[in-house]
């Protein structure tokens, strides 16, 4: 059915891990890489749940592009300076595009890599 990649980012500056307009622009950057189409776009900004966290601190972002092909996800956990992405396009395209995008946009000191192929039975 198609390819899942799988980014777990660490060492992420917590600014930009709560900055909703900059990541919902890396999703849809990411998504033009693939060659993607966007059917729709929802983004949410908590606001912080830490123990300890100041009055008015915001808190994560978890983004979604819905796409003809599939979806790119985002949730991001400043307090961690961690963010979780997926992106799964199905058919014949490929991921790989979306990971140069999100590592630019948000400068890791680490990545975690997976990929799988889903729905591929084996013969």
């Amino acid at each position: 059915m198609g390819e899942h990649l799988l980014l777990d980012l660490y060492g992420v500056a917590p600014v930009l891990l709560r900055d909703a307009q900059a990541l919902e622009a890396a999703l849809r950057e990411a998504a033009a890489a693939l060659g993607a189409t966007i059917l729709h776009a929802h983004l949410h900004r908590f606001d912080s749940l830490r123990v300890g966290a100041s009055a008015g601190e915001q808190g994560g972002v978890t983004g979604v592009l819905l796409l003809a092909e599939s979806h790119l996800s985002i949730h991001t956990w400043p307090e961690h300076g961690f963010a979780a992405i997926d992106a799964f396009m199905c058919g014949t395209g490929t991921t790989h595009g979306a990971r140069a995008v999100f590592e630019r946009a948000l400068a890791p000191e680490r990545v975690d890599v997976r990929v799988a192929q889903r729905g591929c039975a084996p013969a």
